[in-house]
């Protein structure tokens, strides 16, 4: 069970959104999929789920196009943007309304609740949710089908401190249950002790792919190491528009 990218591209306008991105997210392993805003990582988990369209290559889960999938949260569960909820439903009634869309029975609800610590507030209305709250109720509807696979877009944001360890934690535990995981941020202090493996995009390109040991040798540290691959796009970038 896995993500593979192979060589995706994609323009907006006379932007160039995403220029050959490839990679694999595996079981058993966290990825990191970590880059600067507009780096395309947004993007990329879009054409996964099948809602943006390209100019060429392929985004297969599970070997197929997700959109192919005849029940698809049970084989890739995905958090892409919190506030994409009903408001006026409670936390439970939304996830209600996902579960039966997949034929999934109302016990899991309550089992996906308890995993990410909302038990408490389900009967509440998703709209009074904080940020952080959403982000958990996010990842409840993500988990609904027990998916080998979980893609979150950013998940560590609006978390308080409580939050981001319980979310360093989570991730942990989906690899060490044996599922692939691929997670984004801009921020790769996030990540820090968490990724085993990293992909560094820039400008639309991966830049490094890598465990996160092979990406720290030779850096004081992994941040570094990071700061290091994204200025060297930049600079390529610019050193080529230059000779134009």
């Amino acid at each position: 069970m896995s993500i593979v990218v192979d060589g995706l591209r994609k323009r907006f306008g006379s932007t160039v959104a995403l220029d050959g991105m490839a990679f694999t997210v595996r079981p058993g392993v966290v990825t990191g999929f970590v880059g600067p805003n507009g780096a395309g990582k947004s993007t990329t988990m879009r054409v996964i789920l099948g809602l943006d369209a390209t100019e060429a290559g392929t985004a297969l889960v599970d070997g197929q196009p997700y959109r192919t999938l005849r029940r698809p949260l049970r084989h890739l569960g995905s958090l892409l943007d919190a506030a994409a909820l009903q408001p006026s439903r409670t936390a439970r009634n939304h996830l209600l309304w996902l579960a039966h869309s997949q034929g999934l029975h109302g016990r899991r609800v309550d089992e996906v609740l308890a995993l990410t610590g909302l038990t408490s507030v389900a009967r509440r209305r998703a709209g009074g949710y904080s940020l952080g709250m959403r982000q958990r109720l996010g990842i409840a509807a993500a988990m609904l089908g027990d998916p080998p696979t979980v893609m979150l877009d950013e998940p560590f944001n609006g978390m308080d401190p409580d939050g981001i360890i319980w979310m360093r934690g989570f991730l942990r535990s989906l690899a060490v249950d044996g599922r692939a995981v691929l997670v984004s941020s801009h921020l790769m202090g996030e990540l820090q002790d968490t990724a085993h493996h990293l992909v560094v995009v820039g400008r639309g390109r991966v830049l490094a792919d890598a465990p996160v040991p092979d990406l720290v040798a030779g850096h004081s540290s992994l941040e570094q190491a990071y700061l290091d691959l994204t200025r060297s796009a930049v600079e390529f970038h610019t050193s080529s528009e230059d000779a134009r």
